[in-house]
């Protein structure tokens, strides 16, 4: 039985543009949601945690993703009443039922990067010779 979208009474359908699924799995399939949601796998994180744990993410992409995943009820954030304010990040009970798919798509990408590799080499290869006169 398929799913049933409350807000429109309408099931459940990613192919479908205007079903709010669409746009939950654009955001889970982001890349720095996926390498969030994966580092806090490991536990309860700070900022500075994440910024250092995920080499390569600004400050304003990290923000709006965490903020994203909040509002989406993946990820708490915890303000402790400390000075400075330490802040910390952890996946709720729906982000970590995200955990087996992100870790197998992680642990995929990681197993297969030397034939994607080639075969992007390949490919390469393809479209240089057809391009020689």
């Amino acid at each position: 039985m398929k799913t049933v979208v409350e807000s429109s009474g309408l099931p459940a359908d990613v192919y479908s543009a205007k079903c709010p699924t669409r746009q939950v799995l654009d955001h889970i399939a982001g890349k720095w949601t996926i390498l969030v949601v994966d580092a806090l796998l490991e536990g309860t994180m700070r900022y500075t945690d994440l910024s250092r744990r995920i080499e390569g993410v600004s400050q304003k992409m990290l923000t709006q993703t965490l903020r994203a995943l909040e509002a989406d009820g993946f990820v708490t954030r915890t303000v402790h009443p400390t000075i400075p304010p330490r802040v910390e990040y952890d996946l709720t009970e729906l982000g970590l039922s995200l955990a087996e798919p992100i870790t197998a798509l992680r642990q995929w990408t990681e197993d297969h990067i030397n034939d994607i590799e080639k075969a992007r080499r390949k490919a390469l290869a393809a479209a240089d010779a057809s391009r020689e006169p």
